[in-house]
């Protein structure tokens, strides 16, 4: 199957700088026309931009238990303690991505009474990967989610943290080789160092991060394809660096694309000693496929579970949702009933348009059987479960519009820098 294409469901980088000031600059003079009135109304958007040698001392591997019986549950890593996987628990731990920063802890708790009052214990968000800065973790926002993460026992906090900078700025392939190749050699360390002492002393050493995500595509600066040798010994290196942080208790997911992509993603497994979950990012397409398929094509989804079962890892779902098929109330339905079926570690659906069921009003039969499935739901045993009664699927409110105002659809980086959408109100009539 040719690789999958999912640059377009990125989330844009707003334009910055000089490009940022000529974009304005073209709006402002298209607008000044006798009769026409701009306003520019708050929008509440809130997704961040980017918005994913030799190898160091890693110490030795402990001995390789016996693989499972074919067939056998895929294991599931021990927890701290008010973690523990209960008997009983209706299903797996899940949360939804709404937004990167602050306005992502936000919804949370609007997305949770949507659900009826369903408990969303995960919470993930993403690093942008402009800077060196930001994958040190110095986006102001980590507080809240660090925040919302200990309010309750039982939480869990996902974090994606890109492994280079200049992250989606299509570096060509020598480039990102070059950059492997010094990553491989221990020039990045200090920067990853310093992320694991921040969440250490933002009270959240437990955090699961996703580390240089959906590797074995061709979106990311922080891609397999180049140097798969380089990229593996990077890795190394980096959790590394992380665990050498005194206090940290981290959990690193490996997690590719489903498919084969551009490389088969077994290539860029790193090693068990350093990977504790083996994730997978599985969005519905490419278009017609169907879920069968899903399962079954060259590294799908039951390749998936096979190879984390043969290595004794548990599995997660960074990134799920519809895409190249539209509304597919199928594909949800099926994706619900594997996620439950293998019981994964996490999963968190990706809630902005095409891909989500709350924040995209075009997917409103798949939103029904996301509701429906989800809906009252609670992590503790000790909480009832109630039977959902299924209804016609609500959207966040927008902001109100002024009178004899149009709105136009700017995209989502032009809206960044405006700070809202822009209305035009025409009043020469």
């Amino acid at each position: 199957m040719a690789p999958h294409d999912k640059r377009v469901r990125k989330r844009r980088r707003p334009v910055r700088g000089a490009a940022a000031l000529a974009v304005s600059a073209a709006l402002a003079a298209g607008l000044l026309v006798t009769g026409v009135d701009a306003t520019v109304l708050p929008v509440d958007d809130g997704r961040a931009p980017g918005v994913p040698g030799t190898a160091g001392p890693a110490g030795p591997a402990a001995p390789a238990p016996p693989a499972p019986a074919p067939g056998a549950p895929v294991p599931l890593l021990p927890q701290p303690p008010d973690r523990t996987t209960a008997a009983g628990r209706e299903h797996p731990p899940f949360g939804v991505f709404l937004a990167s920063d602050q306005q992502g802890v936000e919804r949370m708790a609007r997305f949770s009474q949507w659900l009826g009052g369903a408990e969303l214990t995960v919470g993930h968000t993403y690093l942008p990967g402009v800077h060196w800065s930001d994958i040190e973790g110095r986006a102001q926002w980590l507080e809240s989610w660090a925040g919302w993460r200990n309010a309750e026992p039982g939480r869990m906090f996902v974090l994606n943290v890109p492994m280079q900078a200049r992250n989606e700025e299509g570096v060509p392939d020598h480039e990102v080789r070059e950059l492997l190749r010094r990553g491989a050699a221990g020039e990045f360390d200090h920067h990853f160092r310093t992320l694991a002492e921040r969440l250490v002393r933002l009270k959240v050493p437990d955090t699961v991060i996703v580390l240089g995500w959906e590797m074995n595509g061709t979106t990311y600066t922080h891609r397999c394809g180049p140097d798969p040798q380089a990229w593996k010994t990077y890795w190394r290196r980096i959790v590394t660096a992380m665990r050498a942080v005194p206090g940290q208790k981290f959990r690193f997911d490996f997690t590719p694309n489903r498919g084969r992509d551009a490389v088969p993603w077994t290539e860029c497994y790193p090693g068990d000693d350093v990977v504790d979950i083996l994730g997978m990012d599985s969005y519905d397409q490419p278009s017609g496929i169907s879920f069968d398929e899903q399962v079954s094509e060259p590294y799908g989804l039951r390749h998936h579970v096979e190879f984390a079962r043969a290595h004794r890892k548990p599995v997660s779902y960074p990134e799920w949702g519809l895409f190249r098929n539209g509304d597919n109330p199928e594909y949800m339905r099926r994706m619900l009933s594997w996620i439950a079926e293998h019981r994964p570690v996490y999963n968190t659906l990706t809630d902005y348009c095409p891909h989500g069921v709350w924040q995209c009003e075009t997917n409103p039969r798949s939103a029904h059987v996301y509701r429906s499935v989800l809906s009252g739901r609670h992590e503790h045993p000790g909480h009832p479960v109630p039977t959902p009664t299924p209804t016609a699927p609500t959207l966040p409110p927008g902001p109100a519009e002024p009178p004899n105002c149009s709105v136009l659809d700017l995209g989502d980086w032009v809206e960044h820098w405006l700070g809202g959408r822009l209305c035009i109100r025409f009043t020469w009539w």
